[in-house]
């Protein structure tokens, strides 16, 4: 399952350019927006609703310079953007930072998220929501960075990766009960959005079908907490169905290019991936634009 690589490579390069940095001046973090200048969008996940660019050097210590789907969807349903994802999350880190991520920790360590946050996202979102109660929207993306480590811990072989898949998955369901049952604990009763993983390669039967029955288990664990799935994994396979990408969503263009080669991509989303993402999780919320 050749979903990513993205720990050890986003690792050599934080770590060199860490290096470059060294003495420098403690980096800035944004604030979550004043709750008095509106609703928010909360927006929780991983590096696909950061806005994740691999080896992107410098621009790692402006936050600013990665864009997700949530700074599409926030202006046009007249709402506040805040952004608590963390590149690397997994559904398990996403709750203590004693279980095991895929490179959230080491990006924290050296470079600041969108919104600033000591402590474990789940322990940040459910703060966040107690305390502004006027959030209305939250959305989560998590699940891909679990699947990452299994390829990392089976090196790639198909054979491992069927076998230790059915124990991610109910890993991940577990983990997911737990989040949108704090998430709903702390009062917020509006639009709970999930939002699935698309394939990097719609032809990649063994990558397909693993984020497939991702999807599944996401959808079962969100109908259990009132919450709703925006459907990510079929909108990039219909926007990848062309003649011409042939089901391969680099060739679609909804991925950012690789750095080694511009006729390659790597697993995050390019500007009309995200905005593709957008567009559907918008539509999951069932909210209409003002």
């Amino acid at each position: 399952m050749k979903i990513s690589d993205g720990k050890l490579t986003m690792k050599l390069r934080l770590a060199a350019t860490a290096l470059i940095l060294a003495g420098a001046a403690p980096l800035a973090s944004a604030s979550p927006p004043d709750p008095e200048e509106g609703s928010a969008l909360l927006a929780l996940g991983d590096s696909i609703s950061f806005g994740f660019i691999t080896q992107a050097g410098f621009e790692y210590v402006n936050p600013g310079n990665f864009i997700g789907y949530p700074a599409y969807i926030a202006p046009e349903l007249h709402l506040k953007a805040v952004n608590a994802s963390c590149p690397g999350e997994t559904t398990g880190s996403f709750i203590s930072g004693t279980l095991p991520d895929n490179g959230c920790r080491f990006f924290r360590a050296g470079f600041p998220l969108h919104v600033a946050y000591s402590g474990s996202q789940l322990g940040f979102a459910t703060t966040f929501l107690k305390t502004h109660p006027q959030t209305r929207v939250v959305t989560i993306n998590l699940g891909a960075n679990d699947l990452r480590l299994l390829q990392a811990a089976c090196s790639n072989d198909p054979t491992c990766i069927q076998a230790g898949l059915p124990a991610v998955l109910a890993g991940v369901s577990s983990n997911m009960d737990t989040i949108l049952r704090s998430v709903r604990a702390t009062g917020f009763s509006g639009p709970l959005i999930v939002v699935n993983v698309y394939s990097p390669d719609y032809t990649n039967t063994l990558d397909t079908e693993a984020v497939g029955a991702l999807g599944q288990v996401l959808a079962a664990v969100a109908s259990a907490h009132g919450a709703v799935v925006a459907d990510a994994f079929s909108a990039f396979q219909k926007a990848a169905s062309t003649s011409f990408a042939g089901g391969k969503t680099c060739m679609a263009g909804l991925l950012n290019a690789s750095p080694q080669n511009q006729y390659l991509c790597d697993i995050h989303p390019s500007q009309s991936g995200q905005q593709l993402l957008a567009d559907v999780v918008e539509a999951a919320t069932g909210l209409q634009d003002p």
